[in-house]
């Protein structure tokens, strides 16, 4: 019953198997104790019948005191056993369940994140784990325990009567075959439902990240009319859902409750006929009072397990996902990055095809070409953000692939043309870059990116609060604090992916400033689109189409008039004199 299916269908961990078993377990228990009360309430009432009809005495007031006693402090026991092992406990494996999904994401290779919809990993990591915490805690210890202990009692019934016993529990089998022949509609219904909230999600998270652009573009009713679109189409999902959800459990109840008026007919029927007396069909009266107890919580939740199934899935699909592991030493000789013969391609695009070249220590190496040559590709597979299809990447004669990525990592600075900041202050924000890092050690590198000048006007200087993403600064201010990061972090690989593409003259010159700092004796990858960007770099690597066309100096690469570079160079330099 509890076996790797049953593991993998509910997104459990060993332990949460464990805890599951313990519940079930406690919740049989339980169930069978309720159902010794009303054995109690049967014996009471037939010594009573005893004493009118043969005058015996009752049992004395000691007696039933004492039985009272223990049935109410063994019940109250065991469902404190219970409550432990379905809340309880469970509450520590959701514990277990979060800390290992952010350790799982954390290993993940970053290359990952950029192929997920934010809005559907943020909607799996939350939503999906919430309601595999409710199905844990309020539906499977109950649903599975109640079946064990309802087919217990049933034998148990079977042999005190068994025609009274089907009649009374006919109507379980028949109420979860209707649920569970509905099976697939609720699958699908829970499938739409979430792909409608994550659709209405995305909407929203978009609406707000592009606020400016629409307010500018006077797009402001369009997006509030496709946003409310989305709305209502995850209403109607909802109540769809819901609806047919409510239908099938209801009806479920319903079938499952005939029981009663079929015990009460056939029990008239078997008194009249006398093949029964009026005390074991008050016995069963009382046993069909409680022995649909355990599926009520059960059937209005059945629906969830359901769901919960679409749920599991998404989040397995995280734990199916292969992790980036590798050695957790890294001893390179030298920190030249060389690619040998280098494929990669993301699902069926191939984007880099048999690329091969090396970027030295203490020189810069930049790689140009048009727009979806695999310039970025390659930075990002330097620092093993990706790994290789085919081919290996070295540095310092070391297979990256190798070695773990976040001590891979220890020995790269990554300066980006999109800069994330997080809502704290600037000496937080540059303080990323060397964990521990002192105000000290925080303020010299903010003084060689050149930061102390636009810090300084700041309200509370280097402990202002700078906005989410940086939304008080401006472009080069924010590029600037992604440079002292960096500088804080003195890794000897440096990787540069259009650092300045986006500022003004005056910004660029400042932020180039502060990139010569950085650079000095570093092994330096740098993508740029401009051309006067790249002219003294030590080496330029020309990529086309995923493969390397050309590769020397820029005064040699110039040299070649039918080059790609010079080609480049002279198509820049003729749209700088038109716009001029």
């Amino acid at each position: 019953m509890f076996g790797p299916k049953f593991q993998r269908k509910f997104a459990l961990s060993d332990e949460g198997i464990a805890t599951t078993k313990k519940g079930t377990f406690w919740t049989v228990i339980v169930n069978l104790i309720v159902m010794a009360g009303m054995g109690i309430l049967y014996f009471l009432m037939m010594g009573f019948m005893e004493t009118l009809t043969d005058g015996a005495e009752l049992p004395s007031w000691m007696v039933l005191i004492g039985v009272t006693v223990a049935f109410v402090a063994l019940s109250l026991i065991t469902h404190y056993q219970q409550y432990y092992a379905t809340y309880g406990l469970v509450f520590e494996e959701i514990r277990t369940m979060r800390i290992g999904l952010a350790e799982r994401l954390r290993k993940l290779p970053l290359g990952y994140f950029g192929k997920r919809d934010l809005a559907d990993l943020t909607e799996t990591i939350m939503g999906d784990v919430n309601r595999m915490e409710h199905v844990w805690s309020h539906v499977l210890g109950y649903l599975y325990g109640g079946y064990i202990s309802t087919a217990i009692i049933t034998v148990m019934l079977l042999f005190m009567d068994w025609r009274l016993a089907i009649a009374c529990m006919w109507g379980v089998p028949v109420a979860f075959a209707l649920l569970f022949g509905s099976r697939r509609i609720s699958e699908r219904n829970a499938e739409k439902t979430k792909a409608s909230a994550v659709a209405m999600a995305d909407g929203m998270q978009e609406a707000l990240e592009n606020i400016r652009e629409i307010h500018a573009t006077n797009q402001e009713q369009r997006y509030l009319d496709d946003l409310n679109a989305k709305i209502d189409d995850c209403e109607r999902m909802k109540i769809k859902s819901e609806f047919a959800t409510g239908l099938f459990v209801n009806g479920a109840s319903v079938i499952m409750r005939l029981g009663v008026a079929t015990t009460v007919l056939v029990g008239a029927n078997l008194i009249l006929s006398g093949q029964i007396d009026f005390m074991m069909l008050f016995m069963f009266l009382l046993v069909i009072t409680r022995v649909y107890a355990p599926f009520d919580q059960s059937l209005a939740l059945i629906a969830e397990v359901f769901m919960s199934e679409v749920s599991a899935k998404r989040l397995m699909e995280i734990y199916d996902t292969p992790t980036a592991e590798g050695a957790e030493t890294f001893l390179p000789s030298g920190h030249d990055i060389e690619f040998k013969d280098v494929y990669f391609a993301y699902d069926d695009e191939q984007v880099l095809s048999g690329v091969s070249f090396t970027a030295k220590e203490g020189e810069v190496t930049a790689l140009v070409g048009p727009s979806g040559s695999g310039k970025s590709t390659c930075a990002r597979l330097a620092a093993r953000l990706w790994d290789v299809s085919q081919g290996t990447i070295e540095v310092g004669g070391v297979d990256i692939s190798e070695i773990d990525p976040e001590v891979l990592l220890g020995d790269y600075s990554m300066v980006f043309q999109d800069v994330v900041l997080f809502d704290d202050t600037v000496m937080e924000n540059i303080r990323l870059g060397k964990h521990g890092a002192t105000d000290e050690e925080v303020r010299a590198a903010a003084a060689a990116a050149n930061c102390d000048e636009f810090v300084d006007k700041l309200p509370q200087g280097y402990d202002t609060l700078i906005g989410e993403n940086g939304t008080k600064l401006s472009g080069g201010e924010r590029q600037r604090i992604s440079i002292a990061r960096a500088l804080l972090k003195d890794a000897p690989i440096v990787l540069l992916d259009e650092a300045t593409a986006s500022l003004d003259v005056e910004n660029e010159t400042k932020v180039q400033g502060a990139l010569s700092r950085l650079l000095q004796g570093k092994t330096v990858l740098v993508i740029a689109h401009r051309m006067r960007t790249v002219e003294n770099a030590d080496k330029i690597i020309v990529l086309s189409d995923g493969k390397v066309t050309e590769e020397g100096a820029p005064s040699e690469l110039l040299a070649q008039e039918d080059g790609v570079f010079s080609r480049m160079r002279q198509l820049q330099f003729a749209s700088a004199q038109w716009t001029l």
